[in-house]
């Protein structure tokens, strides 16, 4: 019995691959979210915009799976907002704390948890690249992030904030492949960008314009439908589709999965490292 962990399995494309991997024989999944939609797949709260719920998420789900590994562990949740003028509880720029922060945490606190040859897929997105879309960061700031600065109250710092939390998931997921515990426990480590995906939740905060911008850019760009991004997620976690060696990212173009090389700045060993240690000191682990 292979046991599943997942964040934002409740919505979109995340909602697709959960039921995938719930009715796959064998499966155990728990989701972690703040309402589960899905009365047949188990769930355990979980608000990503709060550093002590990852945390009593990770308590009770140890408590349940009482000393039983996770085989897979699928970080897919995510949060948009049209400017970063949001703040958590924790007094982070939601952005940020949510897709990247939260996430960085869980991982962190799930590490033991995690069986030999444990599958982890972390969803990141090519906005990361701007050669893929002018918005993609240049830099990579994690303190200006958590706590930025820009009084522009437009939508162009929201969807940065957006572009450069899918970088700091990249830049994670590279971090943890090369960590000991990967290393030593023969894990595999996937970044997975689902591409241009309409239909996800992901854009109920863009104002009217920007969505209308959506709907133009999905005629004139590849798009994927929420099926096919959800059994590309499943198929990594399950292992139905394997990674070339030497390659961590996952690109989703035309519903077809392809192994490109990510950012310049994705790819940097000094960005790499100075995020985790800085998200280290930001959620408090060591």
């Amino acid at each position: 019995m292979r046991t599943v962990v997942m964040t934002g399995g409740t919505a979109g494309f995340g909602a697709v691959a959960a039921k995938r991997i719930s009715d796959t024989p064998n499966t155990k999944l728990i989701l972690g979210a703040r309402d589960s939609k899905n009365p047949s797949i188990e769930a355990l709260p979980l608000d990503l915009a709060s550093f002590s719920s990852v945390r009593s998420f990770v308590q009770s789900l140890t408590k349940k799976l009482a000393g039983t590994k996770i085989d897979i562990l699928i970080l897919n949740a995510g949060a948009q907002f049209g400017s970063t003028r949001h703040r958590t509880g924790d007094g982070f720029e939601s952005t940020f704390a949510i897709n990247h922060l939260a996430h960085y945490l869980l991982l962190r606190l799930l590490t033991r948890g995690l069986a030999n040859n444990a599958t982890i897929v972390i969803t990141t997105s090519d906005v990361h690249d701007p050669k893929m879309v002018p918005f993609g960061p240049k830099e990579l700031d994690p303190e200006a992030l958590a706590h930025p600065k820009d009084k522009n109250k437009g939508f162009g710092p929201g969807i940065r904030a957006y572009a450069s939390s899918k970088l700091c998931n990249l830049l994670t997921a590279r971090a943890f492949e090369a960590s000991s515990d990967a290393q030593i426990h023969g894990m595999r480590v996937i970044a997975y960008n689902p591409g241009l995906t309409p239909g996800t939740s992901l854009f109920r905060a863009w104002p009217w314009w920007a969505k209308l911008m959506m709907g133009v850019a999905s005629k004139l760009r590849p798009v994927n439908t929420l099926e096919q991004a959800g059994d590309a997620i499943a198929d990594l976690g399950l292992g139905t589709i394997v990674p070339p060696s030497g390659r961590i990212y996952a690109s989703l173009v035309k519903g077809k999965l392809t192994w490109p090389e990510p950012s310049e700045l994705a790819q940097s060993d000094t960005a790499m490292t100075g995020l985790w240690l800085e998200s280290a000191q930001m959620v408090g682990v060591r």
